[in-house]
């Protein structure tokens, strides 16, 4: 049950981890989309939430959802300062989702005396990367079996003026009813800072 038989994975070695990949061409492809235009997403720095909803496939209901705030820690905005607007949030799905809430932003500038940020190396990022891929393979011993089919969905929650492809749609949040909510590790990159967590269903409430 759940989302995908074992038999659709494989073992490899990532950020120095044995993890399961899967081997199906179908959703390696539809990954490989997802990720492309989130990526450029998050290199405009237009990206501030990354969601992935686990759902019941016979109810929708939503099961687990695994959240990624990602706060943009460098200047991506003209120094003129201007900031824009709030809105309503809505965040959308389609082919996978996206969001059209628009977060004031303004641009910074370091003041006089200021020492700047120290760029963080390739290694520092991965170790990082690495501690939260731990915690998250450790979710199993506390997160409710998936003891029936289940769907997934990627939500995007991007600034306003982000351009967004026609194969995105809108969509609501995907929140879990009476959650249960777990923090999870934060790391960050030369460009993001990303504060984790996952909210998920207990099975006395199904």
């Amino acid at each position: 049950m759940g989302l995908y038989a074992p038999e659709c994975f494989k073992m490899t070695k990532k950020y120095g981890l044995n993890m399961l990949v899967t081997t199906d061409p179908e959703i390696k492809n539809h990954m490989r989309e997802i990720l492309k235009q989130v990526e450029a997403w998050l290199m405009a720095c237009k990206v501030e939430k990354l969601i992935l909803a686990i759902k019941s496939k016979e109810t929708m209901t939503v099961l687990e959802r695994w959240q990624f705030d990602i706060q943009n820690t460098k200047d991506h905005h003209s120094t003129s300062g201007a900031s824009l607007n709030n809105h309503s949030n809505k965040e959308n799905m389609g082919l996978p989702s996206r969001d059209g809430n628009n977060l004031s932003t303004a641009g910074s500038s370091t003041g006089s005396g200021q020492q700047p940020k120290q760029e963080k190396t390739e290694k520092e990022i991965q170790s990082e990367i690495q501690a939260i891929l731990r915690q998250i393979t450790a979710s199993v011993t506390f997160l409710p079996m998936l003891d029936e089919k289940c769907t997934w969905t990627i939500l995007c929650q991007t600034e306003k003026d982000a351009e967004v492809p026609a194969t995105w749609s809108d969509a609501d949040p995907h929140l879990v009813h009476n959650a249960e909510q777990v923090k999870l590790r934060s790391f960050s990159t030369n460009l993001h800072k990303i504060d984790a967590l996952v909210a998920y269903r207990l099975n006395d409430d199904l």
